[in-house]
């Protein structure tokens, strides 16, 4: 079911994004995400840093996002304690220890939650690698079907193919008042094509990391965590939010942000197809080609494409903007890149207005459930990837690669010059 709280005459939704302000009558029962306002919300600068109190998560921080408002939650506003606390009598049960699973198991075993880990025997790479980080058969690790009875939690990290698959064994082992956790909203967003429909009686609740499993864990053993979005399609008992965040926050979260299934699922597809993953691979190509055809050297094509955007642009990106790698940019480069970033924008578009209506659709998702449900796809996917690994520009990469100086770091302090970079222009 989805309940609307009160406790103060105002409150706020957000849709899933953007905060709004509600008399308590304008409230919708099917609204899934609400709280109390703690106060009358300042229409300055002072918005950061405001919070929220809900019954079932505590104070969530309202934060400025380029000018809109959004809600989020971190871990002081919902600390790993209090998400021990709201988990202590669950049974966390890892469905598969493939990307995802591997990180989301450990940390949530290292921040002191009950995880046991479901994995097929029959796939002996990933059932070993599973004993070698020290889940013990009969213990801790068990066949897919055992683990999601043992479970109060069950965690579907297999691929959204094998969810498909292993749907009807984990289905006949849903308990009422068990939660089905996902970290992407694939299956449940097109249950007409998976098929998979969860019970009524059940929680429905998503965690989606913004990066990869190994950068999960490494982001989580660094300290830093990882953001996430979350998400509740089913509530069942009540507590479906407090302990959807609970393993938020237990898988390491840095912060979580609000979205429905919906959202995710579109914006992800998108982002994996667009410039995370497909478009800045072929803009890479594209160049590199480029470069070959017109007589540079591989060394010098790849250096000019991939090496100094890996090891240095992207990096000033990450710390302080876009605009602020620019400043810190030859002028000739600052010109060049202003001039064509509106013609790249323009280019590009109608592609990325074609990707978006493809996943809206649900036409991505078939392509998907066809692809990777045959029979033979992993041999067919080594064929791909071997064929990307061995061109001559990611060959080219790794001597590059190997070519990096391996001395040790000199050590960062407070005094050391020259890392601070140009304020401006």
């Amino acid at each position: 079911m989805n309940r609307a709280y009160s406790g103060a005459p105002t409150f706020l939704w957000i849709s899933p994004h953007v905060v709004k302000k509600y008399d308590a009558a304008a409230l919708s029962p099917a609204l899934r995400v609400c709280g109390a306002l703690t106060r009358d919300p300042p229409e300055a600068e002072g918005w950061r840093g405001d919070f929220i109190s809900s019954k079932e998560t505590g104070r969530m921080a309202v934060i400025d996002f380029g000018g809109v408002k959004e809600r989020i939650v971190t871990r002081k506003e919902f600390t790993l304690a209090k998400a021990r606390r709201v988990l202590k009598n669950e049974v966390i049960a890892i469905i598969g220890y493939g990307v995802q699973g591997p990180a989301q198991a450990l940390n949530l075993k290292d921040n002191g939650f009950n995880v046991i880990v479901g994995q097929r025997k029959a796939l002996r790479k990933d059932w070993n690698r599973a004993r070698k980080d020290g889940w013990v058969p009969g213990k801790t690790l068990f066949d897919i079907e055992e683990a999601a009875a043992k479970g109060t939690i069950i965690q579907m990290l297999v691929s959204d193919a094998a969810q498909m698959a292993i749907w009807p064994e984990i289905k006949r082992q849903l308990k009422a008042g068990d939660a089905l956790y996902f970290s992407h909203g694939f299956s449940i967003v097109f249950k007409d094509q998976t098929k998979m429909i969860p019970p009524a009686d059940v929680d429905v609740i998503m965690v989606a990391p913004k990066g990869s499993g190994t950068s999960v864990r490494r982001n989580f053993l660094s300290g830093a965590g990882i953001n996430s979005s979350f998400a509740v399609y089913q509530d069942a008992t009540g507590r479906a939010q407090e302990r959807c965040i609970a393993v938020g926050i237990g898988i390491g979260s840095g912060y979580l942000f609000p979205t429905t299934f919906e959202g995710e699922v579109y914006s992800d597809l998108t982002g994996e197809r667009g410039v995370l993953m497909g478009a800045v691979a072929g803009i890479m190509e594209a160049q590199y080609e480029v470069l070959r055809r017109n007589g540079h050297s591989p060394s010098e094509a790849f250096n000019e494409t991939v090496e100094e955007l890996t090891q240095s642009l992207i990096r000033l990106v990450d710390e302080n903007g876009m605009d602020w790698m620019y400043v810190n940019c030859s002028a000739t480069a600052q010109r060049g890149a202003l001039d064509w970033k509106p013609r790249f924008k323009n280019a590009v578009m109608p592609v990325f207005n074609e990707l978006y209506g493809r996943v809206k659709s649900g036409k991505e998702t078939e392509r998907v459930l066809s692809a990777c449900g045959r029979p033979n796809y992993k041999e067919l996917l080594n064929k791909e990837l071997s064929e990307l690994g061995n061109s001559e520009m990611w060959r080219t990469g790794k001597a590059v690669r190997d070519l990096r100086p391996k001395q040790k770091a000199t050590p960062i302090s407070k005094s050391t010059r020259g890392l601070a970079g140009r304020g401006g222009n």
